[in-house]
């Protein structure tokens, strides 16, 4: 129960990697805010006293109502988990549009920046709060053929390794998760040809499971972890080499 008495926002939270720390944090007494564009309230009504938010983690204003709707049901935010995400076109940049490109760039970088900007006042006044972000080891090494997804996740790991040294004289600590291949819902969006190119990478043979990430996530956002500022923690079945 180390997350009694705390509140958790899991932005995704309503299937996949974000689906999965929802249940996590809410098993051990967490009290869960689900921010996601489709299907919030649904996956909150399965969480004691959890609450769903429609919310495009994109547009600056849906964030700020999404934080001030939460702060009003419960008053505090002391966890942020950002899962959300889309993996984009899966094509070179030759050629390659650049709409769709930077609606993926929008979506992951600018929502765990508008995100994490909206709590941020809150965990800094009462000198506690965990941000967890999502990256992936994509953003690491850079997959072909997926760009605007590598570039992103590169993003989020630059960005939360400036936040950490920001907040590192604080009670509030923002480290990075840098998943390999999960098996969620949004590899259904990837081509079988990515998806063999990305398991081929792997060491264990075998994609992760939504399960792994939660239990790395569930420490990362805990008491526990608190001499990591800025980190990247790995969870890639041997894959990722630094």
């Amino acid at each position: 129960m180390r997350f009694q008495g705390q509140v958790a926002v899991i932005t995704g939270g309503s299937r996949g990697i974000g689906g999965a720390v929802a249940q996590r944090l809410a098993s051990e007494g967490a009290k869960v805010a689900i921010w996601d564009l489709r299907g919030a309230e649904q996956a909150a009504a399965e969480l004691p006293d959890g609450l769903g938010v429609a919310v495009d983690v994109s547009d600056e204003a849906s964030v700020q109502a999404a934080a001030d709707a939460t702060y009003a049901r419960f008053g505090r935010i002391d966890v942020l988990v950002t899962a959300a995400g889309i993996t984009g076109q899966t094509r070179p940049v030759q050629g390659h549009p650049y709409a769709p490109w930077r609606q993926v760039i929008d979506i992951h970088l600018g929502g765990v920046f508008l995100c994490a900007r909206a709590v941020l006042d809150g965990m800094v006044a009462q000198d506690y709060g965990r941000i967890v972000t999502i990256a992936s080891v994509a953003g690491k090494e850079g997959n072909p053929n997926a760009s605007s997804y590598s570039a992103a996740k590169a993003g989020i790991i630059g960005f939360t390794k400036s936040l950490g040294k920001e907040l590192a004289a604080t009670g509030v600590r923002a480290n990075c998760l840098a998943p390999g291949l999960i098996n969620t819902p949004l590899m259904e969006q990837l081509p079988p040809e990515q998806v063999q190119f990305s398991l081929s990478r792997i060491p264990q043979g075998r994609f992760g499971t939504v399960e792994e990430c939660a239990a790395m996530v569930a420490f990362m956002a805990s008491g526990e972890c608190s001499f990591n500022s800025g980190a990247v923690f790995d969870l890639s079945g041997g894959r990722a080499t630094y």
